[in-house]
């Protein structure tokens, strides 16, 4: 569900939608997906003076979209222990549950 005052169908909306699916794709849960869909849209909207009230850090920096997600999973502690979760569910690694972030890195790296 986009934000409040974003209509169906808008560009705001089909940003959304895009943000949602690329961050599932890269293995958030759905929740966390929609969360940052809705950051985005709002920090876009806010931007762009689409929003009544806007904050300081919404309106300087790099914008959302220019950014492409290049603070996430990136660095020297590499992918969120959520993600490498993620991908070892979708590679059939059992035990997962119990794995601290190192294992999990381990596991996923064995059987990539």
């Amino acid at each position: 569900m986009p934000p409040r005052g974003v209509k169906k169908g808008s560009k705001r909306d089909r940003q959304y939608k895009e943000v949602v699916k690329s961050e599932k794709k890269e293995g958030r849960s759905t929740k966390r997906a929609k969360e940052i869909a809705a950051r985005t849209v709002n920090k876009e909207k806010a931007r762009s003076g689409e929003s009544k009230t806007k904050s300081k850090s919404s309106t300087q920096g790099r914008s959302a979209s220019s950014r492409g997600g290049k603070q996430s999973g990136k660095g020297p502690s590499g992918r969120t222990k959520e993600q490498l979760y993620n991908d070892a569910r979708k590679l059939g690694i059992g035990g997962r549950s119990t794995m601290d972030k190192k294992e999990l890195q381990r596991a996923v790296a064995a059987k990539s």
